[in-house]
């Protein structure tokens, strides 16, 4: 996510009521942008397209696999090319929102990989090669069950020990990963890195900035937006990150340009991030359905929650870590902002989460 307070809908020539709405909803540069209209499921590459390097040490597959509301996702299955006989812990990896597995989900997968574990990025519904109708749109509660299909999958695979199962969860998934904790009982372990509770920024702003009047000022332009929605072919989107940075100064705005728009780094054709946008009424759930409600009830499971020193979404990950309880640890990275923890492979500690899930998938 970025912030809102400067995004504006310079690119495609929306009102003042469309900028207050983008304001209020947290609507901005990392969770604006979405795969174009499409098929119920987008054709599928064999190619490899992410934006890390492959791991010769790692056997790389795509696999497909269904959600409980009969939403097909595609993953990418990563193992270790040398593993033992018997069946090995697993990971579900997903986020940041708005990306795709190509991006930062796909790399952790891969170390992760790499230290001995069975892992699964995925596209949740509605993004990327996944399935869903229509594109570009986000739900607090599909989205926390697209975790649990992961869960489903990798508890079935042959390879896989159900017993050792955890998550990762990065960004606003970070978020989602701790709501399908808290409910799926059969994760034993949770980490999260650069979190975003996406339902409270959505619904109170940065910081919880929003008063009650611009809260209620921009559900209603949402709600009048259906309408318009409703007689088109397609619902209207809320516009993304800027192609260009010429006149503006928000570093937040500009640290998450210089991932997603930048080829060399993170930037990807299918992200939601790197490209258009939401739809202009994608907070609505969220504002009306808080994901954090039952954060205490992962306990007593593990939870660990990593943000950087520098980054704007801190905070989250500190209310989250507060509202938890045991046990649960909090890790800042000191001179980290939230994007480093993307794919800054010598900043995102490694060696932290190798441990925290060896000792709590054991």
């Amino acid at each position: 996510m970025t912030d809102t307070q400067h995004l504006s809908a310079e690119t495609d020539g929306t009102n003042e009521s469309r900028r207050n709405l983008l304001k209020m909803a947290g609507v901005s540069a990392a969770a604006v942008a979405a795969a174009s209209f499409g098929g119920p499921l987008r054709a599928q590459t064999s190619d490899w397209d992410k934006t890390f390097p492959r791991s010769d040490a790692v056997d790389h597959s795509k696999v497909e696999f269904t959600n409980r509301y009969g939403i097909t996702l595609v993953g990418d299955l990563y193992m270790p090319a040398k593993r033992p006989d018997g069946p090995m812990p697993a990971l579900a990896v997903a986020g940041p929102f708005g990306a795709v597995k190509e991006q930062a989900a796909g790399l952790y997968a891969q170390i992760m990989a790499e230290r001995g574990f069975v892992t699964l990025a995925f596209d949740p519904s509605y993004v990327g090669e996944s399935g869903g109708q229509p594109r570009s749109v986000a739900s607090p509660d599909i989205n926390t069950e697209d975790f649990m299909a992961a869960i489903d999958y990798l508890g079935l695979h042959d390879a896989v020990d159900r017993e050792r199962l955890g998550i990762i969860g990065i960004c606003g998934f970070g978020g989602m990963a701790l709501n399908a904790v808290a409910v799926d009982k059969r994760v034993k372990a949770v980490a999260t890195t650069s979190m975003y509770d996406m339902s409270r920024v959505m619904a109170k702003g940065y910081y919880d900035s929003l008063s009650d009047a611009q809260r209620a000022e921009n559900l209603a332009a949402m709600s009048r937006q259906r309408w318009e929605d409703a007689q088109s072919e397609s619902p209207a989107l809320a516009g993304g990150l800027p192609d260009s940075l010429e006149g503006i100064d928000d570093p937040v705005i500009r640290m998450y340009h210089a991932y997603y728009k930048d080829p060399a780094r993170g930037y990807h054709p299918r992200s939601v991030n790197s490209n258009d946008g939401w739809t202009v009424t994608n907070p609505l759930s969220f504002m009306n359905m808080p994901l954090l409600t039952y954060i205490d009830e992962i306990a007593p499971r593990p939870m660990l929650v990593i943000a950087g020193s520098e980054a704007h979404s801190r905070y989250f990950s500190e209310d989250a870590v507060a509202a938890a309880a045991e046990p649960k640890e909090l890790m800042i990275i000191e001179g980290a902002d939230h994007v480093d923890l993307y794919d800054q492979v010598d900043i995102i500690p490694f060696d932290k989460l190798e441990a925290f899930f060896r000792q709590n998938l054991a």
